[in-house]
């Protein structure tokens, strides 16, 4: 596989690649029924979602093949626990099959981590499909658990909200 690098996104990045990858990267999801914005999303949303937030990127070489987005709490959102003060949660997160079961997620998630510690982040977020079970465990497995649910106009399914803690 070689070695894998995590930086921050970068405007000449090819939104072309990553909307690509995030279609694979839902895909199994996407045919067990559940329709995720990333599995579907056009080129300009994705943009719009890695310019929303702090974005990450791994990449194997020059191939992106990881990315996920962490955005600070807002007092608009349509959640209210996404309107908590502290609270970073992240999305627009996936790994291209071809290098899924390698850590790669889980370093994409650490760094997302470790940058909402540098700017004063007390609790981190997620929002998943409640049939998501392989997903929620894994969370679950990173010391997050299920705070809430949300019904998003966008999806087919009802989510629940997964939080951690940051000490």
């Amino acid at each position: 596989m070689g070695e894998i690098q995590i930086r921050r996104w970068e405007l000449t990045d090819s939104i072309e690649s990553i909307t690509e990858l995030l279609h694979l990267a839902y895909g199994a999801l996407a045919r067990q029924g559940m329709h995720y914005n990333a599995s579907h999303q056009p080129p300009e949303q994705t943009l719009e979602r890695l310019q929303g937030g702090t974005s990450f990127v791994a990449l194997a070489g020059d191939a992106i093949v990881g990315t996920i987005t962490v955005y600070e709490s807002s007092g608009s959102s349509s959640h209210p626990y996404y309107r908590r003060p502290g609270l970073f949660l992240f999305g627009q997160f996936g790994v291209h099959p071809d290098f899924q079961g390698h850590g790669i997620a889980k370093r994409l998630y650490q760094t997302v981590e470790e940058f909402g510690r540098s700017q004063g982040c007390s609790e981190i977020a997620l929002d998943t499909a409640e049939t998501a079970h392989q997903l929620i465990a894994t969370y679950e497995r990173w010391g997050f658990r299920i705070v809430d649910t949300a019904d998003w106009y966008s999806t087919n399914y009802v989510s629940v909200i997964m939080a951690k803690h940051l000490s």
